[in-house]
């Protein structure tokens, strides 16, 4: 358990320093770039905060509806998009080589492969207790009786049981010849 916690704990850290890492790098880009091409200061923060925070919270709103059982498909194919526009932006700023791409496109996949990962463990879900069963279900077999007697040793054969009784029709219509046939029959309605 101690080992579990543990092992638990590393994780998160690992996890949360991964993210913020990658999420400070790519909040950085996506500033830059905004700045870059002629946005005021607080323009390229409002962008950046949209796109990255946007794209964090799609990949709860996943884990959300995966846990209730709502389609992901709108959701899924925004948070590509949202993860996308922040690598696009990221490779933007790099230095124009091949290598400067792959290095600066690493913060995006970081998180991509970050939310990959926590959104594909599945959730530990204690089975429900089952519930008990009434006492009319109980059955309760009585012990053998060991005797001596021959007579009371015979097998006790199970009781026959008795025929089916056939429930009455819901309408039942008198015998014939009781309704006189020169007199029309209204059956339902009384006047």
């Amino acid at each position: 358990m101690i080992r579990h916690r543990a092992e638990s704990a590393v994780r998160l850290v690992i996890l949360l320093a991964i993210g913020i890492m990658a999420g400070a790098a790519a909040f950085t880009h996506v500033h830059d770039l905004t700045v870059a091409h002629g946005q005021p200061d607080w323009i390229g923060w409002a962008n950046a905060v949209a796109v990255e925070l946007m794209a964090i919270y799609l990949g709860l709103e996943i884990r959300a509806r995966r846990r209730d059982g709502r389609p992901v498909g709108l959701v899924g194919v925004l948070l590509v998009a949202f993860a996308l526009l922040s690598l696009a932006a990221q490779v933007a700023e790099a230095e124009p080589s091949v290598w400067g791409w792959i290095v600066a496109a690493v913060p995006s996949l970081a998180f991509l492969a970050l939310v990959k990962v926590v959104l594909s463990s599945a959730p530990v879900t204690v089975p429900a207790p089952e519930p008990d069963q009434p006492q009319g279900d109980w059955t309760y077999e009585v012990p053998e009786q060991v005797t001596t007697d021959p007579e009371l040793q015979r097998p006790v054969e199970p009781p026959v049981p008795a025929p089916a009784v056939r429930p009455a029709p819901a309408a039942v219509l008198p015998p014939l010849g009781v309704v006189q046939p020169n007199r029309p029959q209204v059956v339902g309605i009384i006047r």
